[in-house]
């Protein structure tokens, strides 16, 4: 289901992934009805592989909706992959993400359009807020003061958000899109933090924006934080050695231990689980190094004379 020509200009995409939580879709895009902005955009909801009525709920919104609405299944579970499908078939030169568990506010998009103004800047992340005062105190984000993050610059955990942040299209095509082993129903989570980095390394700045607000509403209580700082801090962990490994940040890679002081204060029961991350990522990529090592001297072995 689509509302949009495949060859008009779009400024800004905005794109949301779902999977099972058509309740929560419908109360997201009623605050999406209520984006103003005088640029030219487009809304993609991936839905990654539900077996409720997301579908439905998005046929339904796409009836009456005055904005280009596109719907785009994605079979292979992974925010990762999900998040993927959507850039795929997306024609803004900015590409916003939020949850189905966000509100984004009125001016969203305009806030987003402005903060790419400069050339320079390929990623931002904003202000994430408590929704209801119910929800434990988790998955938020509500400093008021600005930071730029430096082109080359370490990010940190929680330095970006994934359900408020977007990047300009240049920075995501370069690193390749989302790695698919991070997000949430892959192997870790912290596929934002991950993306933000790669572009970092490539030379893209970031920014921490106030003024761009979404209003998280989780749903989560207290009893439901032990599980999510443990998916916290596997990702986290494996975060910091696939920049070691793979990025070859060595530098990084010490930057990331010595702010565990840092992460400590804030919340022990998450470091605790990065060990796990970080020897799980190694594990993985020493043994498919190992595999293509073999493989590349099976191949080139002379044949018996």
């Amino acid at each position: 289901m689509r509302h949009a020509s495949p060859a008009a200009h779009i400024d800004v995409s905005l794109i949301i992934c779902t999977r099972d939580r058509c309740a929560q879709l419908v109360r997201c895009l009623e605050a999406i009805r209520r984006i103003e902005f005088e640029g030219s955009w487009e809304l993609i909801i991936v839905d990654n592989g539900s077996h409720d009525r997301t579908k439905a709920v998005v046929q339904e919104f796409t009836d009456t909706a005055s904005l280009p609405v596109i719907y785009v299944f994605e079979a292979t579970s992974g925010l990762g992959n999900a998040r993927n499908a959507g850039i795929r078939i997306a024609q803004g030169g900015i590409l916003a993400f939020t949850d189905d568990d966000c509100y984004p506010a009125p001016d969203f998009l305009s806030c987003v359009s402005s903060a790419f103004h400069d050339p320079s800047l390929g990623y931002i992340s904003g202000r994430l807020l408590l929704h209801d005062p119910k929800d434990a105190r988790m998955s938020i984000k509500e400093s008021t003061t600005p930071l730029t993050f430096a082109a080359g610059s370490f990010i940190g955990s929680g330095d970006v958000c994934g359900a408020n942040m977007a990047f300009r299209r240049a920075a995501l095509e370069q690193i390749g899109g989302f790695d698919p082993l991070f997000g949430a129903g892959s192997l870790f989570s912290a596929e934002d933090l991950d993306a933000a980095g790669r572009a970092s390394a490539f030379g893209w700045k970031g920014r921490y924006c106030p003024e761009v607000v979404v209003s998280h509403h989780h749903g989560r209580r207290a009893s439901d934080l032990p599980r999510l700082l443990k998916s916290y801090g596997i990702g986290a962990g494996a975060y910091h050695m696939k920049i070691l490994l793979q990025e070859h940040q060595f530098s990084w890679f010490l930057r990331s231990i010595y702010q565990v002081r840092r992460r400590l204060r804030a919340s022990v029961r998450s470091v605790l689980w990065e060990p796990i991350g970080a020897a799980m990522f190694a594990y993985m990529y020493l043994s498919q190094s190992l595999y293509r090592t073999c493989l590349n001297r099976l191949r080139i072995r002379p044949h018996a004379q």
